[in-house]
């Protein structure tokens, strides 16, 4: 077990307490060519302390069901059904001005693209201590001290010079630092991170995961992971959800999905992601043969789906995935699957 996955062990985690519980989520977009249903019934939980993987293809859902969490949605788009209960309070149905007082204090994101979340024409000590006298009443001697411990915590270099720069000043790794910082520095109930490490080198990698791993051993802080890297997600988490169409297809403890998937999606996923490090030698019209792909293209999500939404490109479909769409069964190991195949 790595040092990461001990230190979640060490959590405690109790699936008696969840911290998110997330129940038939449905997400839509209204786009030129009409309704995109972009997430259509997501169900899920994370466990107090614990840490879920949200995986699967670009477009499946991950990160509109990660936005849909904190009600920062784009114009547009909308929450059209389903709960959102963290801590025994429906998010998907609070208040605004509810959702602003638990935004970076009870739950707290960090973002892909640090550029597009960072304020360019402040300081980022700025911006972390702008998060810390939102939810607390301090001084601003006080904020600005929690601003540098905060991006200390998480490995920036000199962070008494670095919380004085502005985000063109730093890399991008360093950016992704300063979004940790600021969505940790209130010490959240759950963190969502939303690809956080991609920016950085491994041996930055390394440090941040084992800090957000000291964060939920120490804190009981519970991790909604999203992401398409399984060297991550098998380090990290301890249960995987895999998304596909806007929907949940499997769940389950992490060894169990990644050792015996039951979907046959989540079987080529697998594939797919096994052959990751290439040499560099290798031309790229070489590693595209190297690598294997899932044939067909996702459905159409302005369309309503008959059958089972992957029925199009899996090999094993027949005429009753193609027409009744599966239930949500139990799976020997744990977790649960939508598949007439199991």
């Amino acid at each position: 077990m790595s040092e990461v996955a001990a230190a979640a062990a060490a959590s405690g985690t109790n699936a008696a307490n969840p911290a998110l519980q997330v129940r038939d989520l449905g997400v839509t977009f209204l786009t030129d060519g009409g309704e995109v249903h972009a997430v259509n019934g997501a169900t899920f939980s994370v466990k107090a302390g614990g840490a879920v993987a949200l995986v699967g293809e670009s477009g499946c859902g991950k990160t509109a069901t990660a936005h849909a969490l904190l009600r920062i949605l784009p114009d547009g788009a909308r929450i059209d059904r389903g709960v959102i209960e963290l801590e025994g309070r429906d998010l998907a149905s609070l208040p605004e001005r509810e959702m602003r007082s638990l935004r970076g204090n009870r739950l707290a994101m960090v973002f892909q693209e640090p550029m597009s979340a960072l304020n360019p024409v402040y300081t980022v000590g700025a911006q972390i201590a702008e998060a810390v006298r939102l939810h607390r009443d301090v001084s601003r001697r006080e904020a600005k001290r929690l601003a540098i411990e905060a991006l200390r915590s998480v490995g920036m270099p000199a962070p008494e010079d670095r919380e004085r720069d502005y985000p063109y000043q730093l890399s991008g790794g360093m950016r992704q630092r300063v979004l940790l910082a600021m969505a940790m520095v209130n010490e959240p109930k759950l963190l969502v991170a939303d690809e956080p490490t991609t920016s950085l080198d491994a041996t930055v990698e390394a440090q941040i995961l084992e800090r957000i791993a000291a964060l939920r051993a120490e804190r009981g802080m519970a991790l909604l992971l999203v992401s398409h890297d399984f060297d991550l997600v098998a380090a990290v988490v301890d249960d995987i959800v895999v998304m596909y169409a806007g929907r949940t297809i499997e769940s389950g403890p992490r060894d169990r999905v990644l050792d015996e998937p039951s979907h046959p999606y989540t079987r080529a996923l697998l594939q797919c992601a096994i052959p990751q490090r290439l040499p560099a030698l290798v031309s790229r019209k070489q590693r595209r043969a190297a690598l294997p792909t899932i044939e067909g293209r996702p459905p159409d999500l302005r369309l309503p789906v008959l059958g089972c939404v992957y029925a199009g490109r899996c090999p094993e479909a027949d005429a009753t995935c193609r027409s009744e769409t599966p239930p949500d069964v139990p799976v020997a190991g744990g977790g649960t699957v939508r598949c007439f195949k199991r």
